[in-house]
């Protein structure tokens, strides 16, 4: 099938101009003014943005965690990150101790083929290393996986020691894979979390008051300066903090290849809604937590610097009826909270319409950069010939208002509940395949497929 797109508003991470693509399959194959082609379908978007899918390098379908599992699977997931105007997504794959990392992978792969919608790709996060898991490293990157997330925080479920961190730093360095690195001390904030716990203080918001700014920027330039000694990048995920954001400047600075995310929550919530009345502030017990208000303009100083390369989600949702596990106890609490459906409206209307990033570097921060940093570019991320046909048609001065009930996450609560944005998304394809059309869901669970990401170059 051949589509044509004519007169929109083109941007990308370095472009912006009017014009039409054309699509044969799933690929864009022209791009021009006023170009002559005949396509078997012609969509107007004269008015509106066109650009790159959003690309989510940071969600947790159907993932299992403290007695209860993510509230969204692949199928219902990846709809909801459509209707926002994300088509690519990296997950995570869990190595559970004693499992290889082959075992992991093809668990998450039977989650997600035959019911995502759009296309997904894999972290692999690893709790153990020996010789036989630094030879699986290898053949996962010559698989397409190519990204290893290591914990510092959880201690005795997904918490690495230094040595261990290190020997899979050293391997990347080898098979040309990256290392993507949950900073936190998790062995301090275990103590603060049991003082607290014995002290009587159980409610959410001591989930935030156990895993001080400082914990994080600690950890984060523990992991920078153990990528330095192994001369490999790291990339930072869900940076919080102006602590920890210090640490990547730092680094940047200095040369060093030090990548970092932040997500949405960061940049619209603070610690402020741990303080809502009675349980509510479970619905944000995420880690690392909410920080204060004031480290939101920290966050966007470095999003618009280039000190932070990427936002993601974290998307982990959970409904309330898993939340209240932690009643009495907010160390279990599940935790995460829904977002892979809201961050591009989000961040256009927060970022964009303020005048705190351009328009171009929107783009770059929710597709090219992630599509660059893991090996997807420029197959996805851009616009231009050959690339996938993965494209947002965007009406810039639509409003929307973000309710749990009209969303399409399969969560019972929203974050951002009441808060209006302008600047929706209107129309997605996905490799040439319209799958949101008028409000409408018009694609196939099932339809997305596996990217193969490329090695680090």
């Amino acid at each position: 099938m051949s589509i044509l797109i004519t007169g929109g508003r083109i941007i990308t991470a370095t472009d912006d101009y009017v014009g039409d693509i054309f699509i044969e399959d799933d690929r864009i194959t022209a791009i021009g003014t006023a170009l002559p082609m005949t396509a078997d379908r012609t969509i107007d978007a004269r008015g509106k943005l066109v650009f790159p899918g959003g690309i989510d390098v940071h969600t947790h379908l159907d993932m299992p965690f403290g007695g209860s599992t993510s509230a969204d699977d692949f199928e219902t997931g990846t709809i909801a990150a459509a209707f926002g105007g994300t088509t690519s997504i990296v997950d995570f794959a869990i190595q559970y101790r004693g499992q290889t990392l082959h075992h992991a992978w093809e668990t998450w792969m039977k989650k997600a083929e035959g019911t995502a919608a759009i296309d997904y790709g894999f972290h692999m996060i690893m709790t153990e290393l020996n010789d036989q898991v630094e030879l699986e490293m290898d053949a996962l990157v010559r698989q397409g996986v190519t990204s290893f997330k290591l914990f510092m925080a959880y201690p005795g479920v997904f918490m690495l020691d230094d040595a261990s961190i290190f020997k899979a730093m050293l391997r990347t360095g080898k098979n040309g894979g990256t290392i993507c690195m949950h900073a936190e001390n998790g062995g301090v904030i275990d103590v603060l979390v049991q003082r607290a716990l014995a002290e009587g203080k159980t409610a959410p918001k001591y989930h935030a008051l156990t895993r001080p700014a400082r914990a994080e920027g600690e950890a984060t330039h523990r992991a920078i300066a153990l990528a330095e000694m192994a001369d490999v990048p790291v990339y930072i995920v869900h940076l919080s903090s102006a602590e920890a954001l210090e640490m990547v400047t730092e680094a940047r600075d200095r040369g060093l290849p030090a990548f970092a995310e932040t997500c949405p929550q960061y940049l619209f919530l603070s610690y402020d809604n741990y303080e809502e009345p009675g349980f509510e502030g479970a619905k944000y017990v995420m880690s690392p937590p909410l920080r204060q208000r004031e480290t939101q303009n920290r966050l966007w100083r470095g999003l618009a610097g280039n000190d932070l390369q990427a936002i993601a989600t974290d998307h982990c949702p959970f409904c309330m009826k898993e939340k209240h596990l932690g009643d009495g106890d907010f160390s279990k609490i599940p935790n995460g909270a829904p977002g892979i459906e809201t961050r591009m409206s989000l961040v256009y209307d927060g970022g964009v319409r303020t005048g705190k990033i351009s328009l171009n570097r929107f783009v770059e921060l929710t597709s090219t950069s992630p599509a660059k940093i893991f090996g997807l570019f420029p197959r996805k991320g851009t616009i231009a010939p050959g690339s996938d046909a993965d494209l947002v048609i965007f009406d810039p001065e639509k409003k929307m208002t973000l309710r749990a009930k009209t969303l399409h996450m399969n969560v019972d609560y929203n974050p951002y509940e009441g808060r209006e944005v302008t600047g929706v998304t209107e129309t997605v394809l996905s490799r040439g395949r319209i799958i949101i059309e008028g409000g409408t869901f018009v694609g196939r669970a099932g339809a997305g497929s596996f990217i193969t990401r490329s090695e680090r170059k």
